[in-house]
Formats: C-alpha cells, structure tokens, sequence
C-alpha cells in the first residue's frame, strides 16, 4: 500500500477512518453486524462484488483502521486482524499448508509457533523441517518438491537470533514458496520485511504495537490475492479482532515511534552495562557489537529493539532467585509495555518444549529475558542491581 506521507510518524498518526460527525477522534463501533440500504446491496457485499461492512466477524470501521496503518506502515497491500498474535501466526500458515505438503521453519522460534508445526501439524498430514539459523547455506538444500512456505522470526523470541531475510526470500522466490515473516520484535518501525520480499508478515499486536500491556491482538499482512485467502479463512473460523481492541492499538500506533526510540535508547544503555557485571554469564542484543550477527542487525534494522536476553551465572536456581529479588520489573509473560518485564524462558514460556529444541532457541537454563520498557534507566539498572546481589 502506497504511504500517503513521506514519515513514518505522520503515517502512523494521521490515517484515520473517514469522519462521520465531524469527530477528530475516531470513535468506537461496537456493534455486531451493520444494516444495508437495501436486498440488492446484501446480495452485491456477499457475493464479493465490493467491498463494505458486514458482520464484525468480517470487517469494522476500527480494524479497517487498524490494518490500513499498519499496511502503510509495512508497506503491504492488504491484511487481517485478530484476536490474539497467535490467531494471526495460525491464520498466517493453515489456509496455504494441505495434507502432503511441507513447511520449513527457523529452528529459532517462540515456543507456542513451534509447537504447532511439530506437534499439530503432523496430525493434519503437513511435513516440516526446521533450518539451522546459524547455517545459511544449508538453508536452500531443506526446500522439498512439496515444500509451500517458510517460517521465520527476526530477531527470535527470546535468543534474539536474526535470520537474514534478503537470502530467506531468495530462496523462497527461486522456488516459488511463501516467505512468512514474524515482525513481532522488530515492529515495522525498525524494520520491514516486504523491503527484502517477504510475502507475508505476522504480528502479535499485544507486544510492542500495543506497548501497554492493555489488549490481546494479531495482523496478518500480504499482498491482495494472498490476504483474500487468509480473509476467506478468518471469515469461516472465527478469530477476529474486536473493535475495541482495534480501537485500541490503532490509537497505540500513533506513539510507536516516540515508545520504540525510548525502548531502543534503554535496551542499548542496559545491554552495554550489563556486559561490565561480573554476575552476568551472556548478553544478547542485535546492536551489541558482541553479537555474531552485528553487522546484518545494523543492515535490516534501524536500531536494536526492546528486548534484552541475558544468563546469569548459577543456572536455573539461580535465574529463579534473580527473578524473585527484582522489584521494579514485572514478572509476567507479556513482553513490549512500558513497564520493564522480566521473565526466566526455561520454567515459563518455553518449559513445554524439549531442551534441544530451548537450546537451539538460545534458552539455557540461566536465560532471563528482559522486555525493557520506558522508565528511568537508572532505576533499571539499580534494580537489576540489587536482585543479582540478592541472588549470588
């Protein structure tokens, strides 16, 4: 979709849906369905002939919103919104992948993604293989003659493993295979994949577009023939976006930028101190210039986000310890809100999955992954402090 500015911020604050009372803020639509002028009308909008509201199940004022920023700002033509980041990574995937075909995935993704192409997928008849994230070159030799889309999170959750997206859509464009691209981390602020090719972008809406820690939602983004796909998909199976929530992150999208600069300035200045702590075992973040992969960090994104994965010395008890002295860090399983959140991925979000599978994630059991958010850094670092002397 073609921007109608040349900012990303003006963008992000300035498309609105049209005004129908002469409002400045757009306002709420929670209704269920929406009336027509008249049968020929209902008959024109089922048989597809335009587009308009129906059933907000379909579409609603709010999450047209919603998407059309979001396409502006990822610069795809068309998506979907839905109820929840995982709605959007299932919606994402299942309406392409039939029984007998093949998927090929990052071996560095967040567990619950995992889980659905290893342990549900193989239920349905669908193949998969997961690529070495540090052998690109073996990447090509995994595609099968069955093969219909690869998988990729950049920078991953939580190991903050990037995949090189210009050599990923190469590959899926010399063999004709979707490219599917989970942004979560990233945020189209700091990067977009379509500039590299990919075919499809994902989104968990709760993380960093939302930044608040308020609503659960998803986006799907694509072009036009591949979003009607997933469209008809939603439409059949149910897991929209609520007008509410939409509401809500189209309004959050308005200050993503100012949010993403202050996350990025925090995540940058703690990662760098936490490299000097004799406690800290490993820090991981895309613009250390300790990170194996720096150089393609600073060639698809413009700064390093708000994530910071590190692992203190001690091991799990340890991790437990450090978790349980923090106070000024949320203990919580969401990630991207303007409070700091600390979570230990080994005994929460990622403890359903096989070791093999958490270490090839980057998760080892002294793993923390912090998410840091907007305030102070010096009350970041102080709390930090105090709870890795607590748990020496």
């Amino acid at each position: 979709m073609k921007r109608k500015y040349q900012h990303f911020a003006t963008n992000a604050i300035r498309t609105q849906h049209e005004r129908g009372f002469r409002e400045h803020s757009v306002p709420l639509y929670l209704t269920s369905s929406f009336v027509f002028e008249d049968a020929e009308q209902a008959r024109a909008l089922f048989a597809d002939e335009y587009t308009d509201n129906i059933y907000s199940r379909f579409s609603n004022p709010n999450t047209s919103e919603f998407i059309e920023k979001m396409c502006i700002l990822e610069g795809m033509e068309d998506g979907f919104a839905t109820a929840t980041g995982m709605a959007a990574v299932f919606a994402s995937m299942m309406p392409f992948l039939n029984k007998g075909d093949h998927i090929l995935a990052s071996s560095a993704l967040f567990a619950s993604t995992t889980k659905i192409i290893k342990e549900y997928m193989p239920n349905w008849g669908i193949e998969h293989s997961f690529f070495d994230i540090n052998q690109p070159e073996t990447w090509e030799s995994l595609i099968q003659p069955n093969t219909k889309m690869i998988f990729a999170e950049t920078p991953s959750n939580p190991g903050l493993v990037l995949i090189d997206m210009e050599h990923l859509c190469n590959i899926g464009k010399k063999h004709n295979v979707l490219v599917n691209i989970d942004n979560c981390f990233a945020t189209p602020y700091l990067q977009q994949p379509a500039k590299y090719g990919a075919d499809i972008i994902t989104h968990s809406a709760t993380k960093f577009l939302d930044g608040q820690g308020r609503v659960t939602g998803g986006v799907v983004l694509a072009n036009k023939e591949i979003t009607k796909t997933i469209r008809q998909f939603c439409r059949q199976t149910g897991p929209s976006l609520s007008p509410f929530n939409a509401w809500i992150l189209s309004k959050s999208l308005e200050t993503l930028h100012v949010r993403m600069d202050r996350h990025c300035q925090n995540a940058l200045e703690l990662a760098q101190w936490l490299e000097t702590q004799e406690d800290i075992k490993k820090v991981v973040y895309p613009f250390l210039k300790s990170h194996p992969q720096y150089e393609l960090a600073k060639k698809q994104m413009t700064q390093g986000g708000g994530v910071v994965t590190f692992e203190v010395h001690g091991g799990l008890e340890r991790g437990r310890k450090f978790l349980d002295s923090l106070q000024l860090f949320s203990h919580t399983a969401n990630l991207g809100d303007c409070r700091s959140i600390a979570t230990h991925p080994a005994s929460t979000t990622h403890s359903k999955i096989d070791e093999a599978s958490r270490k090839a994630s980057g998760i080892e059991n002294g793993t923390i992954r912090t998410s840091i958010g907007l305030e102070h850094i010096d009350d970041i670092k102080a709390d930090i402090l105090q709870a890795l002397e607590k748990s020496r």
